[in-house]
């Protein structure tokens, strides 16, 4: 096996980069592209990982939002998860293809019920399913207040003689112009028959217009992937979840490198061609090129090195982190990204994963705990502490979440014993503001670096890392990493 003798046995703390001479005159012009996947490229190479107590809907959006990806996890059934990338799907795009609709006929109490469902105005058919523009319903048109729940839509709704329209296929540059001309926030697309093709809102044009790094698809969308698993309904729920606008799946299991991945991957290349399809964990060189063969367009490398890990523990199975990291990309170089999953404590990990291998890194527990992960503040009585759950995959907690069928499904996942486990995390804020910390110290680093871009900095290092690197004694460890 070819690798640094330096590299094995090491991992990030083990490590400093030689600076060298910085070249941006400001570190906010730094770029950080990388990719994601061999289809999919993103601003900020920062994945929030496909675990339950950390990437739902409102994680995935966060992250797309902020130039990252966020993996919806599979704890659930078919059509929740369907449901959280729909939740995703809808949240932004320049055109809304299949707005929300409600009949003109139908009562006030069954509309506000479906807005408060999905956080968003409706457009009001003549008739129900006959897709002839009746009317906008928003939120500021419904009385919220109690004891108003009788009577039909037509009687709150805008009607439409007094809406401002436009044609399907209207440019980006005359829609943003109509919805200011008219002061409008919403433009429904109606054609020459009345009957809806779809909506675009002022929100959408506006973060199309000035975000240009949020992570979009090619309809101006959200991106989001998603997660299943190797046996059982993987191959159905893939299915589901590519349907409903999922832009990558990850097929996640704890042994990447078996059989049973290889099963999987292959029936689903078959069933879905064009997916963007990542694959993981696995640890080793041989690992990476197993599931590269199989014709995967990322690589997710990570045995044990997670917080809500056990595996090491238990099994003494596992690769350190930056070993693993290096044994990949030496074996694939770039002809398929890597996703550095687990080990991540501090920021500068996410660089010296990069500059020695990976594309991107996935991130579970520095973004568990936050606003948008999955799960309740609780607090702690004797201290008052506000905090989170936050657990491993292979905890026995979201093995049983994960189990749909019968009480034999859940017997036959706990006759193996636990390799994850369940802790409390400080409550962290919004998970905006973790990411925006990252991405100042991402730019930071390259700039040490005495790069222009995360892109240059990794091509100068990738391939002889110990030219940059520094390994670290005891002595030194403490000098750099106790305060």
């Amino acid at each position: 096996m070819k690798i640094e003798p330096e590299l094995v046995g090491r991992t990030y703390d083990d490590f400093l980069f030689r600076p060298g001479k910085g070249v941006v005159p400001t570190r906010r012009e730094v770029a950080l592209t990388s990719p994601l996947t061999r289809g999919i490229q993103l601003e900020l190479p920062v994945v929030s990982a496909n675990m339950d107590s950390v990437t739902g809907s409102a994680m995935a959006k966060a992250m797309a939002l902020e130039a990252g990806i966020g993996f919806i996890h599979r704890a659930m059934s078919i059509e929740a998860q369907v449901r959280e990338i729909e939740r995703v799907k809808r949240s932004h795009g320049f055109v809304v293809e299949e707005p929300f609709r409600v009949a003109r006929s139908a009562g006030l109490q069954q509309a506000r019920e479906l807005m408060r469902q999905r956080g968003t105005s409706l457009l009001v058919e003549e008739t129900e399913g006959s897709g002839v523009l009746a009317g906008l319903l928003s939120a500021r048109d419904v009385p919220w207040f109690a004891g108003e729940d009788n009577g039909p839509v037509e009687g709150f709704m805008t009607p439409f003689d007094r809406l401002h329209t436009g044609r399907p296929g209207i440019g980006l540059e005359e829609a943003e112009r109509l919805l200011y001309e008219n002061r409008v926030e919403k433009l429904p697309l109606v054609d020459e028959d009345r009957r809806i093709r779809g909506l675009i809102t002022k929100r959408d044009v506006i973060l199309h217009r000035h975000r240009p790094s949020v992570s979009k698809d090619d309809k101006g969308r959200l991106r989001v992937g998603a997660a299943v698993g190797a046996t059982g309904d993987f191959l159905e729920r893939a299915e589901a979840l590519v349907g409903a606008g999922a832009d990558v799946v990850v097929v996640d299991i704890a042994h990447g490198h078996s059989d049973v991945m290889a099963q999987a991957l292959r029936s689903i290349r078959r069933r879905l061609p064009d997916v963007q399809l990542v694959a993981g964990n696995v640890g080793t060189a041989e690992g990476a090129r197993f599931l590269a063969e199989l014709g995967v367009d990322a690589v997710k490398v990570g045995i044990g090195p997670g917080r809500g890990c056990r595996t090491r523990l238990e099994t003494a199975a596992g690769v350190p982190q930056l070993q693993a990291i290096r044994e990949a990309w030496l074996e694939l170089g770039d002809e398929v990204p890597i996703i550095a999953d687990g080990g991540v404590k501090d920021d500068k990990d996410i660089f010296l994963a990069i500059i020695c291998g990976a594309s991107t890194v996935m991130m579970g527990s520095a973004l568990s705990g936050t606003e948008e992960s999955p799960g309740r503040v609780i607090e702690d009585p004797a201290t008052g502490q506000k905090l989170k759950i936050y657990r491993g995959m292979t905890s026995p907690q979201a093995v049983l979440r994960t189990q749909f069928d019968d009480d034999a499904d859940v017997e036959n996942a706990l006759e193996t014993p636990a390799e994850g486990q369940e802790i409390q995390v400080p409550f962290k804020g919004s998970a905006v503001d973790i990411l925006a910390r990252i991405r100042g110290h991402l730019r930071s680093a390259v700039s040490y670096a005495g790069a222009p871009s995360l892109a240059e900095a990794r091509a100068e290092v990738v391939r002889d890392p110990m030219k940059h690197l520094i390994p670290l004694s005891g002595a030194a460890k403490r000098e750099s990493w106790e305060r």
